[in-house]
C-alpha cells in the first residue's frame, strides 16, 4: 500500500483488519480488501479527497465517510466471521460484537423506528454503517421491517430481538457503574434516559406507590415514568396527567445516584419541580445508579 506505514496500522486497527487472509490496498482507484477467495474494491471517491489525493488522504477519506466499516461488514457477513467457537456466546458475539449494534437495538427497545430516527439517536454514526447494521440485524432475525405509507421501512424489534431487552438493561445497569462526569462531546438523548429508567428501577422502593413521573431536559427531550405498586413503565413522550414534572438540568444522574440531595436541589434550584416535593424523594429512591467502580482488582 502506497503511505505511511503508521496511519495503515491505525486504520487496520481501527478496523479490525488484522485477519492475514486478508489484504488491503490503498491507490488512487480506491479501496481493495482482497482474500483467499474474494476481492472487492469500492471505486467511489471519498467526499472531500481530491482527484490525485495521496494513498494516505484516500484511506483517511474513506474511514470518516463509513464507507470502509459499511464494506467491511458487509464483508463479514458474506464470508459467515467465526471465532472458532461452537458455543452460543460465541454466535451472540457474532451479531452483537459489532460496532453501534447495541445502541441501535437500545433505541429499538423504545419503539419502532426509521433509518432516519435512527439517526437522529445516533448522530455520529454513518448512513452508510446503520444501513449495513440494519441487514445484519435483519438478517439475524433480531430485527425485521415494514413499509410506511410512503415506502420508507420502519424497523422494529422481532419476537427473538424482544429477548435481548432484559440483557440490554443489565448491561446499561453494570456500564452506569463507569459513567463518572459526562464528557463535553456527549449528549443524552430520549431513547438513552428511558432505558436509563428502566435499567436502575428498584421495585422494592416502589410499593404502595401510584404515580406519574414526567422528565423534561432541555427543549427536546421528554419521557415519563408510571409506577403502580413496585412495577414502572417508562416511555418516550409526555404524560397526560403527571403527578410530579421533573426537570433536573444536568442534575438527572447525580438525583439518581444519591450524589445530590433531593429537596436540596430543588430549594437551590438545580431541579425545577411541580407537584409534591416528597415524591422526587421516591423518585430518587426508586431509580438509583449503582455506586460507580473503586478498587476493581
Amino acid at each position: 500500500m502506497g503511505g505511511s506505514l503508521p496511519l495503515y496500522r491505525r486504520f487496520c486497527d481501527r478496523f479490525h483488519v488484522s485477519d492475514t487472509r486478508w489484504k488491503l490496498k490503498v491507490d488512487q482507484q480506491g479501496v481493495t480488501i482482497a482474500g483467499d477467495h474474494f476481492q472487492l474494491t469500492t471505486t467511489v471517491w471519498p467526499d472531500g479527497v481530491p482527484a490525485g489525493g495521496t494513498a494516505d488522504d484516500v484511506l483517511l477519506g474513506m474511514a470518516e465517510s463509513g464507507r470502509v466499516e459499511s464494506t467491511l461488514s458487509e464483508l463479514a457477513a458474506m464470508t459467515r466471521r467465526s471465532y472458532g467457537q461452537y458455543c452460543g456466546l460465541a454466535r451472540a458475539e457474532e451479531i452483537l460484537g459489532e460496532r453501534w449494534v447495541l445502541l441501535i437495538l437500545r433505541d429499538l427497545t423504545v419503539g419502532p423506528r426509521t433509518a432516519a430516527e435512527l439517526e437522529r439517536g445516533l448522530p455520529l454514526i454513518s448512513p452508510e454503517v446503520l444501513a449495513a447494521r440494519l441487514r445484519d440485524l435483519e438478517r439475524t432475525h433480531v430485527v425485521t421491517s415494514n413499509p410506511l405509507p410512503d415506502g420508507t421501512p420502519r424497523y422494529r424489534l422481532t419476537d427473538y430481538g424482544v429477548e435481548l431487552e432484559a440483557i440490554l438493561l443489565r448491561l446499561g445497569t453494570w456500564g452506569a457503574r463507569l459513567l463518572g462526569t459526562q464528557r463535553p462531546e456527549e449528549i443524552v438523548t430520549t431513547a438513552s434516559q428511558v432505558v436509563a429508567l428502566r435499567s436502575t428501577f428498584r421495585p422494592e422502593q416502589a410499593r404502595d406507590l401510584r404515580a406519574t413521573y414526567e422528565i423534561r431536559i432541555g427543549d427536546d427531550i421528554r419521557l415519563h415514568a408510571r409506577v403502580d405498586d413496585g412495577a414502572v413503565r417508562v416511555a418516550a413522550g409526555t404524560a397526560a396527567r403527571p403527578d410530579l414534572v421533573i426537570e433536573p438540568g444536568t442534575w438527572l444522574k447525580a438525583l439518581m445516584a444519591g450524589e445530590i440531595d433531593p429537596l436540596a436541589a430543588v430549594a437551590d434550584g438545580r431541579i425545577r419541580i411541580t407537584g409534591e416535593p416528597a415524591l422526587l424523594v421516591r423518585f430518587a429512591a426508586m431509580f438509583r445508579v449503582p455506586e460507580p467502580v473503586t478498587g476493581a482488582g
